[in-house]
């Protein structure tokens, strides 16, 4: 359990990181102003056109009596929009980190040259960092989408579908979002998509220490705009934490582990 503190503390360290270090801050709030309003638009687009959509969708209730055909396509409107919200949240880091890849590696470095005085380097040409990125952002997509539709269904289960589940959703989409904010700095480690879950995975509780808050804080319109460049700087800290590079026993002790296993993926070779 001491470890979902310690993944609340990388947040919140990440956040008074880029508190005093205005300039870095101020970049780091273009590429997720960006991604705002792409993604306000097509909720403002689905919050217009969604019940259109649903009724096309459903012919079959086109001669039900009223109120029964409202209510259905009604509660089948709302489900569209709650689980576009939810995938929204699940792509957002996502998208923002790809558009503004060049402006949080740069943030990513600062941070470990602040501390550690140096900062490791991919080696890689940008053009080939953006497309490992895009890449692996696809496959976190993917499997954010599989769990969306899974959670989506099992809300219909009574109490549980309105209680657990949503709980749950919170814990999915941290890990996800922790995913891709390590990926910042575990990349230009040479860790590749799958060594970075495993690490993750090894770590659970940290990873929903530090992603199940912010989740639920980027459901809160502009919150996520403001918070990505804090979160950015946070994750970096939580991936020196899971590869031993802290310098502190305990952080050395839980993570030896995932960073042998991360030093045997530097040395394979890159696909």
């Amino acid at each position: 359990m001491r470890d979902l503190g310690v993944g609340f503390g990388y947040l919140m360290k990440g956040q008074r990181w880029v508190a005093q270090h205005g300039k870095q801050y101020g970049m780091g709030l273009l590429p997720g102003l960006i991604t705002l309003v792409l993604y306000a638009g097509a909720l403002v687009a689905l919050a217009l056109w969604g019940a259109d959509a649903i009724g096309w969708a459903t012919p079959f209730a086109d001669d039900w009596s009223s109120p029964w055909q409202g209510l259905f396509r009604g509660f089948l409107t709302a489900l569209l929009f709650a689980l576009a919200l939810l995938l929204s949240v699940l792509t957002f880091t996502a998208v923002t980190l790809l558009i503004g890849q060049p402006f949080y590696e740069s943030l990513s470095e600062k941070v470990d040259i602040a501390e550690s005085g140096h900062a490791p380097e991919s080696g890689l040409p940008l053009w080939r960092e953006l497309w490992i990125s895009a890449r692996d952002s696809l496959r976190i997509v993917v499997r954010a989408a599989v769990w969306g539709v899974l959670l989506f269904a099992l809300g219909f289960i009574p109490v549980a579908g309105q209680t657990v589940v949503p709980v749950i959703g919170f814990c999915v989409t941290g890990f996800f979002l922790v995913e891709e904010l390590t990926a910042v700095a575990l990349q230009r480690r040479g860790v590749d998509l799958r060594e970075r879950l495993t690490l993750l995975r090894s770590r659970k509780q940290l990873a929903w220490g530090f992603g199940t808050p912010l989740a639920v804080a980027f459901l809160v319109p502009f919150v996520a705009v403001f918070l990505m460049p804090g979160a950015v700087a946070g994750a970096t800290l939580m991936a020196r934490d899971l590869l031993g590079e802290n310098g502190s026993d305990d952080g050395e002790a839980a993570s030896r582990g995932g960073q042998d296993s991360a030093a045997a993926t530097r040395r394979m070779p890159r696909t």
